[in-house]
């Protein structure tokens, strides 16, 4: 890991590049090529190759030790320059934006891999890129902590720029132009945009490790790194409850990761503690033990059903369990033969539990049996985001290896 990779825990088919000649009906190429004429076939071969990479989103970036055995991607991103920390996809369009350790982050389709906007002026590692809910907006962060926002429709120009000081988490509000941001040094920003109205949640001198709106999208909860839980009225900017650490319920560890349950106001935390605490406006509820070590990634299935929430937890020991939060019990223990860290998780059509990994690949359980269905490969590096995009049926990763991936499920 370099000295600048943003730290997220403690721990932490390939193109064949055959050419196809014209023959005629007696095995003879259709056009003879002189020995006179050698440097400039050579020459036009290699600007068609050259074309070809550019076309393919593929450059000389990709070092030789971050070559994959094995490519299930549909499309690979490789104009970053050192590892790629953060992406998503565009709401509507065919688009995807990717920041990295380079101090760039770019725009670029999701079809052909070509850049559509180079953002600059970045002067640190970018730890968020993400759309705006409606499409309108992208917002770029880095760690230290300079903002910007462009507006698509005015081709991408700046709308409003901010410096708060060191950025560890940015994320846009579920349906307004709201952005927040977490600091190192406790507090949450609310800014609406492109006002750069501005509002500051005070911390408790704890650094702010990750934010989550709730599913009404009136309340933040936000958690700190020494174990604490806010929630916040944002209209209001006032604690509706303080979930504090070291309690009975609540955790003796850095919070590592937040899920909103999306049918009403209750939620959950994990913690570095390995525990998860169930909690709602009136304070927690209960505790889940899903594993010793840190709890890094919880998400909600997407699914509707009434009888049945569940619930997808992954470990950094490379535990992945389902859980049926109404009853408060485990459901399935998945069946990962190849237990590695798992860093983020994301749900998939039809109950599939999208796992990002230490080792690059993505496992893919059943929801339902928590059996492993599948894994795709194609990254040579750890994964630190992964995105879901239902409209297309994607996967978009992004990884140390200096790639971003766009992967096609079956249905």
């Amino acid at each position: 890991m370099r000295e600048n990779t943003p730290p997220s825990s403690p721990f932490f088919e390939r193109d064949d590049m055959n050419e196809d000649q014209d023959m005629d009906d007696d095995g003879e190429d259709d056009e003879l090529i002189y020995v006179g004429d050698a440097d400039e076939v050579l020459n036009a071969l290699e600007a068609e190759s050259d074309d070809d990479d550019e076309a393919a989103g593929v450059n000389e970036n990709i070092d030789e030790e971050y070559v994959p055995t094995r490519d299930d991607s549909v499309l690979t991103f490789s104009t970053h320059e050192g590892p790629v920390f953060c992406g998503s996809f565009h709401p509507t369009q065919n688009l995807a934006v990717t920041g990295g350790e380079d101090d760039k982050a770019y725009v670029w389709s999701t079809e052909t891999g070509n850049v559509v906007f180079a953002v600059e002026g970045h002067k640190d590692s970018i730890i968020a890129a993400e759309f705006s809910a409606d499409g309108n907006y992208l917002a770029t962060g880095d760690m230290a902590g300079y903002i910007q926002v462009f507006k698509l429709s005015q081709d991408y120009k700046k709308v409003w720029e901010f410096e708060m000081g060191d950025m560890s988490w940015l994320q846009w509000h579920i349906a307004a132009s709201v952005l927040f941001a977490g600091s190192d040094t406790g507090e949450t920003y609310v800014w609406r945009i492109p006002s750069g109205d501005c509002k500051v949640l005070q911390g408790n001198g704890s650094k702010t490790e990750v934010g989550q709106l709730t599913a009404d999208g009136k309340s933040l909860i936000v958690g700190y790194s020494d174990g604490c839980v806010k929630l916040w009225d944002i209209k209001s900017s006032t604690v509706i409850q303080n979930y504090e650490e070291n309690t009975t319920l609540g955790h003796s560890g850095s919070i590592t990761s937040i899920a909103a349950d999306p049918d009403n106001g209750r939620f959950l935390t994990g913690s570095e503690d390995g525990k998860i605490m169930i909690a709602n406006s009136n304070g927690p509820l209960t505790n889940l033990f899903p594993s010793a070590g840190s709890v890094e990634a919880l998400a909600f299935s997407s699914e509707k059903n009434d009888d049945l929430k569940l619930l997808a937890c992954g470990t950094l020991e490379g535990k992945v369990s389902l859980w049926d939060v109404n009853r408060q019990a485990i459901r399935f223990q998945c069946q990962n033969d190849d237990p590695t860290g798992i860093t983020k998780i994301v749900w998939g059509p039809n109950y599939a539990v999208l796992c990002a990994t230490l080792d690059g690949s993505i496992r893919i359980f059943d929801g339902r049996n928590g059996a492993s269905k599948n894994h795709l490969e194609g990254h040579a590096a750890e994964l630190y985001d992964i995105k879901y995009k239902t409209s297309t049926n994607q996967v978009l990763t992004t990884s140390e290896d200096r790639t971003a991936k766009i992967f096609k499920l079956d249905s």
